[in-house]
C-alpha cells in the first residue's frame, strides 16, 4: 500500500513537472514570437543609454501613489460587491486589509492560495466564504471587461500591420460589452465565468447591477492606466497619453488570456512592447515594460506585507492577552 501511494505521488509530481515545463515552453515561445515580431532584440536593448533612465523622483512617487490608490480602490470595490451580493457590510479599511493580504497568495505557486486566503480572512470578519470568493471572482471578470474598454485606445493606435486585426477586435469588444450589460445576458455570462474557473456562483448574483459595476471598474482601470503613463513620463518617455496609458490595460488583458503564463509574465511585457513601440521606440518600450513589472510588484507587495506583518503582530498580542487573562 505504501509503495502504491509513493508511486502515485511520484506520478503526480511528474505530471505537475510536465505541466510546469509545458507552461514555461509556451510562455517563452509566445514571448519570443511577439518580441521578434516587433523587432526587439539584444542590439536594440544594448543601444539604450542607461543614463537616460534616471527617474524624476517626485513623478515616480506620484505614479506609485496613484497605482497604490488603484489597488486600494479595487479592494474597496470588492467590499462593496460583498454587500451587493447579500453579504454583510465590510468597512473600507477592513476590506483593504483583507483583499491586499490575500493578494500575497498570487505570488505563491498554485492558483488556490489567493482565494483560500481571502476566504479565511473574510470569514474572520463575518463574511461567508462563498460570498467573499464570489465577490472576488465577479469583480475579476468585470474588471477584465473594464480593462478591455480602457485598452481600446491601444488597439486603435496599434501599428499598421497589427491594426488589421486590432480594429475589428476593438469593435467586437464594444459590441460584446454593450450586449453583456443586458441583465439576462449578464447573469448568463456571470454563471459561465464561475463555471469556467470552477467556482460556485453566489446566491445574490441576480441583484448585481452590471452597468454600475462596469463604470466603477472602468474608472478604477483608468486610474491604473494614468499611473502607468505618469511612470513613463517620470523616466522621460513622453508619449501621447491615450495610446501609452491604454497600452497598459490592453497588455494586461492579453497577458491574462494567456492562461499558461503565470501572472502573464513575459507575455504581458511582450504585448506592452508591441503597443508602445510605435510611440516610444522599441528599445525604450522594452526597458519600460521591465520597469513596469517591477513597479507593479513592489507597489502591491509593500503595503500588503505591512498589513500582513501588522495582522501577525496583533494576533500574537491577542494570544498573549488571552493567556494572561486565563492566569
Amino acid at each position: 500500500m505504501g509503495r502504491r501511494t509513493q508511486a502515485r505521488a511520484r506520478e503526480a509530481g511528474l505530471k505537475r513537472l510536465a505541466v510546469r515545463g509545458g507552461q514555461l515552453i509556451l510562455t517563452v515561445s509566445v514571448t519570443w514570437f511577439i518580441l521578434q515580431r516587433v523587432g526587439l532584440g539584444v542590439e536594440q536593448l544594448a543601444a539604450v543609454d542607461a543614463g537616460e533612465w534616471v527617474p524624476n523622483l517626485p513623478l515616480l512617487l506620484a505614479s506609485s501613489l496613484l497605482l497604490l490608490g488603484g489597488y486600494l480602490a479595487s479592494a474597496a470595490l470588492w467590499g462593496r460587491l460583498v454587500l451587493d451580493l447579500g453579504g454583510p457590510a465590510v468597512a473600507a479599511g477592513d476590506a483593504i486589509r483583507i483583499f491586499m493580504v490575500a493578494n500575497l497568495g498570487r505570488y505563491i505557486p498554485g492558483k488556490v492560495w489567493q482565494i483560500a486566503g481571502l476566504s479565511l480572512l473574510a470569514r474572520r470578519r463575518g463574511v461567508p466564504a462563498a460570498t467573499a470568493t464570489g465577490a472576488a471572482v465577479l469583480g475579476q471578470g468585470i474588471g477584465l471587461a473594464a480593462a478591455c474598454i480602457v485598452g481600446l485606445g491601444a488597439l486603435l493606435a496599434a501599428p499598421a500591420d497589427v491594426r488589421g486585426w486590432a480594429v475589428p477586435l476593438a469593435l467586437s469588444l464594444l459590441v460584446a460589452v454593450a450586449v453583456g450589460l443586458a441583465p439576462p445576458v449578464f447573469r448568463g455570462l456571470a454563471q459561465a465565468w464561475f463555471r469556467l474557473i470552477r467556482r460556485e456562483p453566489p446566491e445574490g448574483l441576480a441583484s448585481v447591477h452590471a452597468l454600475r459595476w462596469l463604470l466603477l471598474y472602468t474608472a478604477n482601470w483608468m486610474l491604473y492606466a494614468f499611473s502607468f503613463w505618469l511612470l513613463a513620463v517620470s523616466f522621460g518617455r513622453v508619449g501621447a497619453i491615450v495610446p501609452v496609458a491604454s497600452a497598459f490595460a490592453a497588455a494586461y488583458v492579453l497577458g491574462y488570456l494567456m492562461l499558461f503564463a503565470p501572472a502573464g509574465v513575459g507575455v504581458r511585457e511582450g504585448f506592452l512592447v508591441l503597443f508602445l513601440g510605435p510611440h516610444l521606440g522599441v528599445g525604450p518600450a522594452g526597458v519600460l515594460a521591465v520597469i513596469a513589472r517591477l513597479w507593479t510588484t513592489v507597489v502591491e507587495l509593500l503595503p500588503a506585507g505591512i498589513f500582513w506583518l501588522r495582522a501577525v503582530a496583533l494576533g500574537k498580542d491577542g494570544d498573549a492577552e488571552s493567556e494572561a487573562s486565563l492566569e
